[in-house]
């Protein structure tokens, strides 16, 4: 299978194409205790979820802190929480510390691949080669060894979990560009749902990062692992920072140590921390940052590097 090397940006992306999603993998969690323990562990509501739902959740540490952002869906007797690589191993090895005290077995899975087939040309590719596909009311199932789930937002998108050989078998039917891991995570910027990595997990409580808006917190179900202080910081008002979604340019590369800045009369100041960032052969780039809450439409920012302006782009979910 060959991957694009070529990085589009957003308006030049092909109707519909596929994305191998490298650096993304699951922990799962499987085991006579599996609902039941989760449901202790994270902000989601696991015990009410059924085989076809997909929900939205964090895992947290005592503090509140947020040390993975995922989406949870059961693939027969395990649960995935899939999320990328780079925040996996912090969570993975909190779960495990305390999973020795239940019935359950927490490891990351080593023989699923995953990839996406994104754009308005998915469903009609995916019903000439399954019996069935997911929608929004039943956004997983399961077809043979595959298990495909539906995400809606901006552009359908459609999550192909089985081993690699059968979803590039697959993919060699469709003839669609195949994109790597960073058009992905260009999506990711654009859906506004947060991306983790190691040094900015355990930074952020859940609703800095936008979860309560994407609904991945219950605040019905009992106790969990931080849920005090995300309890404190829900009904007392104390969030004072949220996720945002930027677009500029750059005729250089990125670097993760870039700083977003904010116009203050004058003078120009740090405006917060940038999670994620995408930059497009055409020099366009898209980032993902943690600002000020109050932050409005023409607010004026910019790189500290480059100096060039940054424009904030609504999310497709509201914050209030």
């Amino acid at each position: 299978m060959k991957i694009e090397t070529h990085l589009p940006s957003l308006a030049s992306l092909p109707d519909t194409y596929g994305i191998y999603l490298s650096e993304w993998s699951a922990i799962t969690v499987s085991g006579e205790d599996r609902d039941k323990y989760l449901q202790g562990q994270v902000t989601c509501d696991v015990i009410n979820a059924n085989d076809s739902d997909l929900i939205f959740g964090a895992h947290c540490d005592a503090k509140g802190k947020t040390l993975s952002a995922f989406r949870l869906i059961k693939r027969g007797a395990t649960a995935l929480l899939l999320q990328p690589k780079s925040s996996l191993s912090t969570s993975l090895t909190a779960l495990q510390k305390y999973g020795v005290f239940a019935k359950v077995s927490i490891e990351e899975t080593t023989d699923l691949a995953i990839f996406t087939l994104v754009g308005e040309r998915g469903a009609g590719i995916l019903r000439s080669n399954f019996q069935q596909i997911p929608d929004s009311l039943t956004p997983v199932i399961q077809v043979g060894s595959t298990t495909i789930v539906y995400f809606g937002g901006q552009q359908s998108r459609y999550l192909l979990i089985d081993n690699k050989d059968t979803i590039e078998t697959f993919f060699d039917t469709t003839e669609l560009a195949i994109y790597p891991q960073s058009v992905w995570d260009l999506l990711e910027i654009n859906e506004g749902f947060p991306i983790l990595n190691e040094s900015t997990v355990n930074q952020y409580v859940p609703q800095m990062l936008n979860i309560q808006a994407i609904h991945g917190i219950s605040f019905t179900k009992g106790c969990y692992l931080g849920q005090e202080t995300i309890a404190r910081m829900q009904y007392l008002g104390k969030n004072k920072r949220a996720l945002y979604a930027l677009v500029g340019s750059s005729t250089m590369p990125l670097n993760a140590d870039d700083v977003i800045e904010i116009q203050m009369g004058e003078n120009w100041r740090k405006a917060g921390d940038m999670l994620a960032s995408y930059r497009a052969d055409d020099g366009t780039v898209y980032l993902q940052a943690v600002l000020s809450s109050d932050m409005d439409s023409d607010t004026h920012l910019r790189l500290r590097s480059n100096e060039q302006p940054l424009s904030i782009v609504a999310l497709p979910y509201s914050l209030t």
